[in-house]
């Protein structure tokens, strides 16, 4: 997906808001808007958003484990699912 491909001037998202917003829910594309011949803001439909912060989460989370892993700050599973069994 390459932005430069959906950009608009924050004139037409003013002529066509509503035309636009169906192109972003029925696209699932973002779109640049221009402000003055500059790029100032993405928009996008709400479930491409929520999607990409499920992911961004994730990559944190696989992150967190990666530096863990190179740390040295590691258990083996088998030791940690004794200690799930038997909490005391």
């Amino acid at each position: 997906m390459k932005l430069s491909t959906n950009i608009k001037p924050i004139s037409h998202l003013k002529a066509h808001t509503a035309a636009v917003v169906r192109q972003l829910m029925d696209e699932r594309e973002p779109l640049v808007i221009t402000q003055n011949g500059e790029a100032k803001v993405v928009m996008q439909d709400v479930r491409s958003f929520e999607e990409t912060q499920e992911t961004l989460a994730l990559l944190k989370i696989l992150a967190l484990g990666n530096r863990q892993i190179e740390e040295g700050r590691v258990e083996r599973a088998r030791d940690v699912f004794a200690r799930l069994r038997n909490p005391g």
